[in-house]
């Protein structure tokens, strides 16, 4: 096997095979990848069930970083996305765009780490596509996923079913991702034990449902962190949402970064976090679910939903540690750069 990519292993000829079989085969190929078929074909859901389905393009630089690499982003950035809808993801595709150049072991070991995440999330990589481009031309790898999952009879999540009332959660602490990705791309150094939240929450919104029920929407919050992503819930359900600054979890390398740099931690990337909105005779029933799971042990309740005035639309707010109130607007431009 050639030790760094070329341009022939996009040809489709002899070159491609190789790398198809040596390196994406050997790492994760099932039944249906391995019948080498343009399509997968695949068990239909039973009567009554229906599909979700999300795709993702992954573009983080840099490649590898504390707590994970670009590989485990893509499977849990996808697996994450269909099991926001209440779904169970059951397959993901994969699509590589690689660099001429690019380290073939570099490639394996993004391989292995999605196979692994795959595993950990119980889902399957079932076909997928390989793309060669010039030298410079290809930032090294870049990797888009697809998910198809099945919903239960009677599952309806989204943004448009909050209610005034509700109450919001959140499954961790936040910013991690973010400053972990910055502080690696920069060389800066806040702490030993910084490293990214990415990780596949499916069995922990599963186990959300079963104890909530009634559970209104889940939503993960990417780029524009959670004040994006409470911004587009009070636009979809048109409702006001209030958050209390000190519920909101923060580690404290993640704060004294954002306080150094100027950012807002309420607007830096999460990849392992999840927002979720709940009745509010369900959120503690809700809360010691997420808390029982591995990737929920420090949930918290952070805030709660209002009606929004008519005379000016909805807004989130930020309820502040000194008492006032301040409108928690969502992230204007990009603020952190290739972070998934």
């Amino acid at each position: 096997m050639d030790s760094t990519v070329m341009l022939g292993h996009g040809s489709g000829g002899t070159m491609m095979k190789r790398i198809i079989d040596e390196v994406f085969f050997a790492a994760y190929a099932g039944d249906e990848l391995l019948r080498g078929d343009d399509a997968a074909v695949l068990p239909a859901p039973a009567p009554g069930e229906r599909l979700a389905f999300s795709t993702d393009s992954f573009v983080v630089t840099p490649h590898f970083f504390p707590g994970g690499d670009i590989g485990r982003l893509a499977v849990c950035g996808t697996v994450n996305d269909v099991a926001t809808s209440g779904a169970r993801p059951l397959y993901l595709s994969c699509g590589f765009i690689l660099e001429e150049g690019f380290s073939v072991d570099d490639l394996r070991r993004i391989c292995a780490s999605m196979a692994e995440s795959a595993r950990e999330a119980g889902v399957r990589l079932v076909t997928g596509d390989t793309k060669v481009v010039n030298r410079g031309h290809g930032d090294g790898v870049y990797i888009n996923t697809s998910g198809v999952g099945v919903l239960a009879p009677g599952v309806n999540l989204g943004g448009a079913q909050i209610r005034p009332g509700d109450k919001v959660l959140v499954t961790g602490t936040l910013g991690d991702h973010g400053i972990t990705i910055m502080s690696c791309r920069e060389g800066l150094s806040f702490s030993a034990d910084l490293e990214s939240d990415a990780a596949p929450l499916n069995h922990l919104i599963a186990e959300v449902l079963a104890a909530a029920p009634d559970a209104r929407c889940f939503r993960d919050p990417t780029r524009g962190g959670l004040a994006s992503t409470l911004n587009e819930l009070a636009a979809q359900s048109n409702t006001d949402i209030t958050v209390e600054e000190d519920a909101v979890p923060v580690k404290p390398a993640v704060r004294g970064a954002c306080d150094m740099l100027g950012y807002d931690v309420l607007q830096v990337a999460n990849e392992g976090k999840m927002v979720c909105v709940v009745p509010a005779d369900q959120a503690e029933a809700a809360l010691a679910a997420m808390r029982a799971n591995r990737y929920g042990a420090e949930a918290a309740l952070i805030g709660e939903v209002a009606a929004a005035r008519p005379d000016r639309g909805p807004k989130v707010f930020l309820r502040t540690a000194f008492g006032g109130t301040r409108i928690l607007d969502m992230l204007v431009g990009e603020q952190l750069p290739r972070i998934c």
